[in-house]
């Protein structure tokens, strides 16, 4: 008798349970893509439309700039990322000053003053030497850099680093004419904020600049008066 009530127990479970299993499924399938079915302590999540899109279009763009890169170095390396790297760095370093003059309120010349052009350009050109190729100022440059040996008088020649993120700073720091754009953009914000102090350090630069032309000129007038 239990046992006959038992087997009918366990076929009447059976039953029910196949048949909630069954209305599960079906559930399941009508249930729309990107909801999310939780059995237990799992949850499952279809994945956005989108995500897949930008994987492709990021995909796409850099076989775009790898190829462009290999194309244009032609077997050599050049590190075009770095150079992108360093103009978007610009960017930010003249939009920071652009903010900083718009804040204070500072207006713009109508025209520049021919004299405030040559003084900028004479300080412009002896800070980039001084901070591109002076000897004292290598301890700033020889993380990026590689002494190579002298060149000129008080000067150094330096090679950039071929590791990767040096070689862009590394070309930039022994680089008068790269330095030059820096400087020239920090000492034209300098005169729109600090006019006088500005003014005062590039009277001192150009100077310096004279002084340096002085003591070449001199040094070459005793060679040749001493036949060395």
């Amino acid at each position: 008798m239990y046992g006959y009530l038992g087997l009918t127990a366990v076929g009447i479970g059976g039953v029910l349970g196949g048949h909630i299993a069954g209305s599960r499924t079906a559930a399941n399938k009508r249930r729309p893509i990107g909801t999310a079915t939780k059995m237990g302590s799992r949850r499952e999540w279809a994945p956005p439309m989108g995500t897949a899109a930008d994987n492709r279009l990021g995909t796409c763009v850099r076989r775009f700039l790898r190829r462009t890169e290999q194309d244009y170095s032609a077997g050599d390396e050049r590190p075009l990322r770095g150079y992108l790297a360093a103009m978007a760095a610009f960017g930010a370093y003249t939009a920071a000053w652009a903010t900083a003059v718009r804040i204070r309120g500072r207006s713009l010349p109508d025209r520049p003053d021919p004299w405030d052009v040559v003084l900028t350009s004479v300080a412009t050109f002896r800070l980039s030497r001084l901070l591109s190729k002076a000897s004292v100022t290598s301890p700033l440059r020889a993380p990026f850099t590689t002494y190579v040996g002298p060149q000129g008088t008080a000067e150094l020649h330096e090679e950039a680093q071929s590791e990767d993120g040096r070689e862009t700073v590394g070309e930039l720091v022994t680089c008068p004419f790269c330095m030059s754009v820096w400087v020239a953009s920090t000492l034209t914000a300098g005169q729109l904020l600090w006019p006088r102090a500005t003014r005062t350090a590039m009277g001192a630069l150009a100077a310096l600049a004279g002084a340096d032309a002085l003591q070449l000129a001199y040094g070459a007038l005793m060679d040749k008066t001493t036949g060395e």
